[in-house]
């Protein structure tokens, strides 16, 4: 299992150009973002009310069929793109409500209602992500959402935000914060 760790603080491959929150409590404003993938969770060295870590793995896709999942792949474009230098951190918490239902009624809404999956694929492969897990992993945080994209397609980031925000998923949504990052210019 490869865990992905997020850490804001004073250094990092990203600099952070916004952190504010969308529902709940944020996080602690920071000037970088530096992002770890290793066999295990990096800690932080010393805690600190400046800094913060955000930590999930990459999972198997779940609440899909077959040819949705056959139509992701098809369009889905991998991290790290040299012309990918913006990027959104969107760590989320989901309310006990939508953890008591069933997996079947999660996807109804997910999918079904909400349109998710559907309404993501046109912008794909501009706008590249991964989900990773941190429910299980006794993280702040259910889901953290990883997205890279060029600056010309910042527009159309700013647009699939929206139109998940404003599906019957989102309701479920008790925390959500909306980190902006640049790559560092090196």
């Amino acid at each position: 299992m490869m865990f992905t760790t997020f850490r804001g603080g004073n250094s990092g491959a990203w600099q952070v150009s916004s952190l504010s929150p969308v529902t709940g409590e944020t996080l602690p404003l920071v000037p970088s973002l530096s992002v770890t993938h290793a066999a295990a969770i990096s800690l932080p060295l010393l805690p600190s009310p400046t800094s913060w870590r955000l930590a999930g793995v990459a999972s198997h896709v779940r609440y899909v069929e077959r040819s949705e999942k056959t139509a992701l792949v098809a369009v889905q474009a991998g991290l790290g793109r040299p012309e990918a230098t913006m990027a959104a951190l969107i760590p989320i918490r989901k309310s006990a409500a939508w953890w008591d239902l069933t997996q079947e009624e999660r996807r109804r809404i997910f999918e079904d209602k909400s349109r998710h999956i559907a309404d993501s694929l046109k912008y794909m492969p501009a706008i590249a992500r991964q989900l990773y897990h941190a429910r299980d992993l006794g993280e702040p945080f259910d889901f953290l959402t990883w997205f890279e994209f060029a600056p010309e397609h910042a527009q159309a980031f700013e647009e699939l935000v929206a139109t998940l925000r404003g599906t019957e998923e989102w309701s479920y949504v008790e925390r959500e914060v909306d980190v902006r990052l640049e790559r560092q210019r090196i």
